[in-house]
């Protein structure tokens, strides 16, 4: 009998959007995400230029310039991946966007592609800060930081309802 009633999630693990290094967002370059001014969270140094899905969830935002996604997850965070460093800049060169807002998406879907030569080439960093945007719902339980990741396998990241 066991499976027949569905008990309520209390909590959700994030997977890596990126393959590469996590580092905590005290370490990014840039005081907006190091000082947790839109959220707190970790960030991923890439090694490979695909972004995937690190919960499942709805495509709530892909910006015109394709340089951030933002997701609402089943379980009710929103997460911002935020693909480098001033990378707005870059008004979309190198970046393609495989998701649209509405999409509903699973982990491990691919969500874009960037070409990280170029990012580093025209931004300031390709260091990637992965943002829980509502915190004032959702509390960051657990980070896994400074380890090497693959995207869409490890959890990163372990969340609860406030």
């Amino acid at each position: 009998m066991l499976g027949l009633f569905k008990k309520k999630q209390k909590e959700e693990v994030v997977s890596a959007p990126l393959t590469g290094k996590v580092i905590p967002l005290s370490e990014v370059p840039d005081p907006v995400f190091a000082q947790k001014m839109m959220g707190d969270g970790l960030a991923i140094i890439p090694t490979e230029g695909v972004l995937v899905s690190p919960v499942d969830g709805k495509i709530i935002q892909v910006f015109p310039t394709k340089h951030a996604v933002g997701i609402l997850s089943n379980f009710g965070a929103e997460i911002l991946m935020h693909i480098g460093l001033e990378t707005v800049g870059m008004n979309g060169e190198g970046f393609e966007a495989f998701v649209k807002e509405g999409d509903t998406v699973k982990v491990g879907q691919k969500l874009m592609t960037f070409d990280l030569d170029l990012i580093n080439e025209k931004a300031t960093s390709t260091v990637t800060p992965v943002i829980i945007t509502n915190g004032e719902q959702i509390e960051i339980v657990s980070k896994d930081e400074n380890q090497e990741v693959q995207a869409g396998n490890q959890i990163v990241m372990t969340l609860e309802k406030k």
